[in-house]
């Protein structure tokens, strides 16, 4: 039985996902020598220019049709009321993370190490919202409910929201969205929705109190908490028109995924824009709106750095500019939001990018939430052509220094691995941060890597030493063998090992790794973060243009693109660029197995009195997991690739699904032990949420599945609650 079982460890232990990096192997570098298509000339003088400043819209990209009037100048928000978010009551689970500081700490404790395997599935809610027959599944709801007094308020992954009973799941109020299916970019998701309190709008009437999200379609849309119905007064007819300025785009290239902060009165938004696309892709402007009126307040273009207005008739904000995806949190207080970037458009490859665009990519960015400007910047990869956008919302703390006083910080997880914590005044390290060499110039003549990286040397790493031959892995010895000759082939000198077009590079711990949107947990009250992680290498090429015409790599915008031509993730055209890029996991294409030896996700549990690990092991078992994408049912904990986040309680506890496992789990959160679990209807890849009503503790997990993580796709809201509470 023991041999068994080790068998059948080593079989599914480097297999804990086919799911593992994102994208299936329907591309994988071409291999040394073969990067080019041959009979290559130079490329015309105009294939690398910018779309004229007028160029038109598609159809379907303003999907209500709301007119756009005026190019608006700068203006100021309504003053703001007091809003929930800032001291919630015990029960209510208020915004994505819980409080204005992003916490995802509730203080309830009803359930607790010792009863919690009396946890019973309450109620489970159904939103509505999956594939049709004939669509392409591009499902990941990664929807987070928040909770207000009587209501848990919730969106679907195509934008509808929904008001539904605390204790029953009964529905109370529908707002249908009327997405399209054309407007979904490469993910459906909608993490959650924002509750607000009108300071115009005397309480009792219609939006005193008022639900808001940003959606795939490029919409702001408020309704009141009441019955679902627009706020009239918000916008045009409550909806607000966020593709005005963006210049030529089509349905699906920009798209709304995070709960846009509200910050002294400000809407503050960002925006997804499809990676690997092109060069002059859409702007990663960041804007403010009025929450009362829905007005335009500013913009923050990175290129238009002092034009805090609307672009004029004929214009747009600037193209290709570093975008911010990430949810963003905001300080009322200082009167900033933090907003996390990634790199400007044409990820691997940087030579075309402004020295205003290579200043402000994959880093934290503060700005003035009443004027757009920013405020300070720091930068946590310089020149990133590794794809290491910040995926994480910041959490905000009160860092004690051993002298006993106290700094307003930052902690900004990233996808590295490395933890940044920062005085979120003025954006300088409370906790040490070298400058360490990188490998420079590069491979890539035109194209000159930066001589540092820094590095948080004052906090835990999330993630484990370079790789190295002797790591290879594989379910037999053949597979082993092959593992390491992939190894051998490619260009690896550490973590920022330039890209080339010569041979494939290893990019570890990959754009998957470390920490993504699920973000971090914090206890206040113990110190305790804890986050949950992914060790997933990447293997990748950069291709010459004419070969990546060859291999059918073309924008989403062209007119000959076919779903699979070069998505947000894996290979990708890189249009208006010299180069494409081949993306694919670093594994053994034929059965589906990781090449580096496990774990592949993991939870950390960490002291920040201290900056030391209280504990960590690998999260996720190979249940739902094996070769060939065949689940092996095996219990045994692996470790396998995550998304979603966790939460902490009072009552000791840590939840978190988020793992390709398909389930939902609670650790002891001062030892790190399972205490329960529990299979899921589908991927748990969300952030969990738990709260009060009528005497009773209650966690919400959406089980929502995701397509890229290839675990099942479901619309259902699964409730939990102790079987011996009334």
């Amino acid at each position: 039985m023991l041999r068994a079982l080790l068998m059948g460890a080593t079989i599914i232990a480097g297999t804990a996902t086919l799911a593992m990096a994102q994208v299936p192997p329907t591309s994988q570098p071409p291999g040394e020598g073969n990067a080019t298509a041959g009979n290559e000339s130079a490329p015309p003088a105009d294939q690398f220019a910018p779309p004229p400043p007028n160029a038109p819209q598609a159809p379907g990209v303003n999907a209500a049709n709301i007119p756009d009037g005026p190019p608006a100048e700068p203006s100021e928000a309504t003053p703001a009321v007091a809003q929930v978010t800032a001291a919630p009551t015990h029960d209510d689970w208020p915004a994505y993370g819980r409080d204005d500081r992003a916490t995802r700490f509730s203080p309830l404790d009803q359930i607790t190490p010792a009863n919690v395997s009396h946890l019973h599935r309450a109620f489970i809610y159904h939103t509505g919202s999956k594939p049709a027959p004939g669509q392409v599944n591009k499902w990941a709801a990664e929807t987070t409910p928040i909770k207000v007094g009587d209501g848990l308020y919730l969106c679907s992954a195509q934008n509808d929201m929904m008001r539904i009973d605390p204790a029953t799941g009964k529905e109370v109020w529908h707002f249908h969205a009327n997405e399209k299916y054309d407007s979904i970019p490469y993910t459906a998701a909608c993490k959650a929705v924002v509750y607000y309190t009108s300071s115009t709008v005397p309480e009792g009437e219609h939006c005193h109190n008022r639900i808001l999200e940003a959606t795939l379609d490029e919409r702001l849309i408020e309704v009141d908490s009441e019955d679902g119905k627009l706020c009239e007064g918000f916008g045009y007819h409550g909806q607000v028109n966020l593709m005005k300025g963006m210049g030529e785009s089509v349905p699906g290239f920009v798209a709304e995924t995070a709960p846009p902060p509200i910050v002294n009165g400000a809407i503050i938004t960002n925006q997804e824009i499809l990676d690997g696309q092109r060069r002059w892709a859409p702007s990663g402007v960041i804007r403010g709106y009025d929450a009362e009126t829905g007005r335009f307040l500013w913009a923050w273009d990175v290129n238009r750095p002092h034009e805090h207005g609307e672009p004029k008739e004929g214009e747009h904000y600037s193209r290709g500019t570093p975008n911010s995806w990430a949810a963003m949190i905001g300080d009322n207080a200082l009167g900033l939001v933090y907003v996390p970037t990634g790199n400007s458009a044409a990820d691997y490859y940087s030579a075309m990018r402004s020295p205003a665009e290579n200043k402000v990519s994959s880093a934290v960015v503060a700005i003035d939430v009443k004027t757009g400007e920013p405020r300070w910047v720091f930068q946590t990869v310089h020149k990133d052509v590794w794809d290491y956008d910040i995926g994480s919302q910041p959490t905000l703390m009160d860092f004690t220094k051993p002298d006993g006083s106290t700094v307003p910080a930052l902690i900004m997880p990233t996808k590295r691995g490395q933890t940044f914590v920062l005085d979120r005044r003025t954006g300088e390290p409370v906790l040490p941060v070298e400058e360490r060499p990188a490998p420079s110039p590069g491979n890539v003549a035109d194209d000159p890597r930066s001589p540092t990286q820094p590095w948080s040397v004052g906090m835990p790493r999330l993630g484990f030493a370079p790789l190295k031959e002797a790591d290879m892995w594989g379910m037999s010895p053949i597979d082993q063998l092959y593992c390491r000759l992939k190894f051998r082939r490619a260009n690896y000198v550490g973590e920022f090992t330039p890209p080339s077009i010569t041979k494939p590079w290893l990019e570890y711990p990959g754009y998957n790794g470390g920490s993504d949107w699920g973000s971090v947990a914090y206890d206040e009250k113990t110190g305790i973060l804890i986050a949950n992680w992914n060790n997933t290498p990447m293997y990748d090429q950069l291709v010459s243009r004419k070969k990546a015409d060859k291999l059918g790599l073309m924008p989403v915008d062209d007119p000959n693109y076919k779903p699979g031509g070069g998505g947000a993730e894996g290979a990708g055209a890189m249009a208006e660029t010299p180069y494409g890029i081949v993306v694919s996991p670093f594994w053994d294409e034929y059965t589906g197995m990781m090449c580096n030896r496990p774990p592949y996700g993991m939870i950390t549990a960490i002291d920040m009195h201290t900056q030391k690990v209280l504990w960590q092991h690998p999260l996720g078992s190979a249940r739902a997991n094996g070769p060939f994408g065949l689940p092996t049912h095996l219990p045994l904990t692996i470790g396998t690739p995550n998304n979603g986040g966790p939460v902490i309680t009072a009552g000791g506890l840590i939840f978190v699904a988020a793992t390709t496992d398909n389930m939902i789990h609670a650790f002891d959160l001062h030892t790190g032990k399972e205490v329960w679990n529990d299979v899921l209807p589908g991927g748990g890849q969300a952030t969990p949420m738990t709260y009060e009503y009528k005497g009773k503790q209650y966690v919400a997990i959406m089980a929502g599945g995701h397509h890229f993580m290839m675990t099942p796709v479901t619309d259902d809201l699964v409730v939990y609650a102790l079987d011996n509470v009334n």
